[in-house]
């Protein structure tokens, strides 16, 4: 069962304390399955309070996901502002995997979750995390379809998040995913086609 945010709401920005307790619901249980209801108690409103902000549990979701993608953004830009390199790129590819190790409830919120496609919020952040490595991939390689190849290194680095998120791979040591990860990425980006 979860706990009452210790301190009940009053006044102020509702749909942004709603998400923060989604979040901190999250960040305790990474298996909780979110719900209004849940949500609203914890922030200490009433069950009906989240309805005025997030007609379904979809809407509410899709905030959640909003914040993650732009969290998500902050730390890759915070490892490498202007990826240029390979080994750029597979810093980059740790701090994905590391990001889903370390935020298991919001990943599979961000990505395994249904959504609402049209929400600004998350519309936005996904684009700006598309844009981002669609930047970088410009930088590093010569290539005729930017926009293919960044799609492909995403779903390669993503699917190695969800192998280890998913326990499918060894998380005993954080030095042995990174080197997976970076090995896994070099291995890719230097395979030549026979």
């Amino acid at each position: 069962m979860v706990e009452k945010a210790p301190s009940s709401y009053h006044h102020g920005d509702l749909p942004a304390t709603l998400v923060r307790s989604a979040m901190e619901m999250l960040d305790e249980d990474g298996d909780v399955e979110l719900s209004l209801r849940a949500v609203a108690r914890r922030a200490g409103v009433s069950p009906g309070a989240p309805y005025r902000h997030f007609p379904d549990r979809l809407s509410l979701l899709s905030a959640v996901a909003a914040v993650g993608y732009r969290e998500l953004m902050a730390d890759l830009v915070s490892r490498h502002p202007e990826p240029k390199t390979a080994d750029d790129l597979a810093g980059l590819a740790v701090g994905y995997v590391e990001f889903a190790l370390s935020r298991r409830g919001l990943f599979r919120v961000m990505f395994a979750e249904g959504c609402d496609r049209t929400s600004p919020d998350r519309v936005a952040a996904v684009e700006a995390i598309h844009a981002y490595l669609g930047a970088a991939v410009e930088r590093i390689f010569e290539t005729d379809n930017p926009p293919a190849l960044a799609t492909g290194l995403w779903a390669a680095v993503h699917g190695l998040a969800f192998l280890h998120v998913d326990g499918k791979l060894d998380t005993t040591s954080e030095q042995t995913i990174r080197d997976r990860v970076r090995q896994t990425v070099k291995a890719l980006l230097s395979a030549k086609l026979v």
